[in-house]
């Protein structure tokens, strides 16, 4: 599936750019699909963080043109029995493990087809039970990006490992949800999305976390004054806590599945 001139191929790992990792698996992109515009959504994914991985990849999906390939690779399983897949949407083609990190992004447009990477005439010769993202995901996702019709990648199964995200709770005056992802900066995206508090939104607020209490709900960071606590809608469209101009993951000693309250203010 490629509806560009110039075939666009984005790689999201956990790898890190100490070891020659990520760009052994763009060498095998290439290889295949020499037209590839490569783009490296990040590989500053923390060590084995799926939750954390198919956060960023669902943040990035919507804003690359229509038909672009997105090869993730974060994969705890890789050499187990956990399947490799491609999920083909109306917009663009996911490649990775089936471990839900690809779910999430999968949400962002309508889903065509999910497909089982089991041809291995597709993969390298003799892939590696360690490195499934250089022997089997980049040399599909360089042939998808080259033309080649995602039903011939693999058989099409009916349906894909979804990550359970957990949802906020509604009280009667308050809105109880958590840390789902901590950034490079210390700052603390919440599961609480802005488009689901309506009838919250008009009122007075105020975010409880960690016994720090947050008066509102700032429009940026610069909103208070240095080292202090501010909250706000993210890029994400999802409340984050965070230190002007420090970290709150360390100042707040928080971490993923911390507790976060907004409530009404009276």
């Amino acid at each position: 599936m490629s509806a560009n001139r110039v075939p666009i191929v984005t790689l999201l790992t956990d790898f890190g750019e100490r070891d020659g990792f990520v760009g052994i698996v763009k060498g095998v992109l290439l290889g295949i699909c020499p037209s590839a515009r490569i783009v490296d959504l990040s590989h500053d994914v923390s060590a084995q963080d799926v939750m954390g991985g198919a956060l960023v990849l669902a943040s990035a999906v919507a804003h690359f043109p229509p038909g672009t390939v997105h090869l993730a690779v974060v994969d705890p399983g890789v050499g187990t029995a956990r399947r490799p897949i491609l999920i083909e949407t109306e917009r663009f083609v996911l490649v990775g493990p089936d471990n839900g990190l690809l779910s999430l992004a999968a949400e962002r447009a309508a889903v065509r087809r999910v497909i089982h990477l089991d041809r291995a005439e597709h993969f390298l010769p003799s892939p590696s039970q360690t490195f499934h993202a250089r022997d089997v995901f980049a040399p599909v996702a360089a042939r998808c990006a080259s033309g080649v019709a995602v039903t011939e990648l693999g058989s099409t199964i009916d349906a894909f490992e979804r990550l359970d995200l957990p949802q906020p709770r509604r009280l009667e005056d308050a809105i109880e949800g958590q840390v789902i992802h901590v950034d490079r900066f210390g700052n603390l995206i919440c599961n609480i999305a802005r488009d689901g508090v309506d009838g919250f939104l008009e009122k007075a607020l105020s975010i409880n976390m960690s016994g720090v209490q947050i008066p509102e709900i700032s429009p940026h960071y610069s909103a208070v004054r240095e080292g202090k606590p501010v909250a706000l809608w993210n890029s994400w469209g999802r409340l984050e806590i965070a230190i002007r101009n420090g970290s709150a993951a360390r100042l707040l000693r928080a971490r993923n599945g911390d507790r976060v309250q907004v409530k009404l203010r009276r």
